[in-house]
C-alpha cells in the first residue's frame, strides 16, 4: 500500500486572494500551460456527463466543458467558487453534497495536495462516480520549478499528493489507466516583473516575491514537472 508522508499545502484562497490571482495571471500570460484543456477534451470525447469539477475554483474546466455542451457541476470550499459557471456549490470535497454515482466523470485538478489524507478524498470522489466512469487528477512534482529552487518555500520536499506518489495513491481506490507526465521548460518569464508575479503565485508574499525577483536573471525559462493521472471506477 502506498503511503503519503508529505506535507499538505495550506488552503489560502480566501485568506490570500492575491496569490490565487497571481497564479492565474502567470498561467495566462507566461505560457505556464495547464491540464484543463486536455481534460476537457478527453471528457468531451468520452461523452462523459455530467462532470464534477471537485475543488474547481472559479470554474475554468466547467467553462471549457460548457463550450462543448457538457454539463458540469463545480464544488469548492473557497468563496471564489461563486464566480464559476452554474451549478456551483460551496462545499467540502471530503463530504460532497451529491448522491452516490451521480457523475459520469470527475476531475480533481491541482487540489489533492491540500489534504493530509488524499486517499480519503479519492474515496469520496469514487463514491460519486458511476461504475466505469473516468477520473482525472493532477499534481506537480516536488522538483517542479527547479530554476527557482533557492527562493521557493519548501522546494523539493514531498507533498501529501505529488507526481512522485500520486499514481500509486490513486491506484488504491481506482484502476489507473494512464499517467501523462511532463518535464519541460514550459514557462517563459520575460522580465523581473514577470518573475515577481510568478513567485507571488507560487506562494511568496508580495514583498518577498518582489525582493527575490531582483536576484534572478530574466528572461528566464522555468521547467515544469508534474503528472496527470487518468483512472476509472471499476465497472460492475
Amino acid at each position: 500500500m502506498a503511503e503519503s508522508s508529505g506535507r499538505a499545502l495550506p488552503v489560502d484562497y480566501d485568506a490570500d486572494p492575491g496569490r490565487f490571482a497571481s497564479n492565474r495571471l502567470a498561467t495566462a500570460r507566461f505560457g505556464a500551460g495547464d491540464v484543463h484543456p486536455m481534460v476537457a477534451a478527453r471528457f468531451t470525447e468520452e461523452r462523459a456527463a455530467p462532470v464534477l469539477d471537485a475543488a474547481g475554483g472559479t470554474g475554468w474546466l466547467a467553462s471549457l466543458l460548457a463550450d462543448a455542451g457538457v454539463p458540469t457541476a463545480v464544488v469548492d470550499l473557497a468563496a471564489h467558487v461563486m464566480q464559476a459557471p452554474r451549478p456551483a456549490v460551496r462545499g467540502d470535497v471530503r463530504a460532497l453534497p451529491f448522491v452516490d454515482e451521480a457523475f459520469g466523470a470527475v476531475a480533481g485538478l491541482w487540489m489533492l495536495y491540500h489534504f493530509d489524507d488524499p486517499v480519503a478524498v479519492l474515496r469520496e470522489l469514487h463514491r460519486v462516480l458511476r461504475p466505469g466512469g473516468l477520473l482525472a487528477v493532477s499534481a506537480p512534482s516536488r522538483a517542479n520549478d527547479p530554476e527557482l529552487s533557492a527562493v521557493l518555500p519548501g522546494w523539493g520536499q514531498p507533498l501529501s499528493f505529488d507526481a512522485e506518489v500520486g499514481p500509486a495513491l490513486v491506484g488504491e481506490v481506482f484502476e489507473v489507466v494512464a499517467v501523462t507526465s511532463w518535464d519541460e521548460p514550459l514557462v517563459h518569464l520575460p522580465d523581473r516583473e514577470a518573475v515577481a508575479v510568478y513567485l507571488r503565485g507560487r506562494g511568496l508574499p508580495e514583498s518577498a516575491a518582489r525582493d527575490a525577483s531582483y536576484g534572478i536573471d530574466a528572461p528566464l525559462r522555468v521547467t515544469k514537472r508534474g503528472s496527470l493521472v487518468w483512472a476509472r471506477r471499476s465497472a460492475r
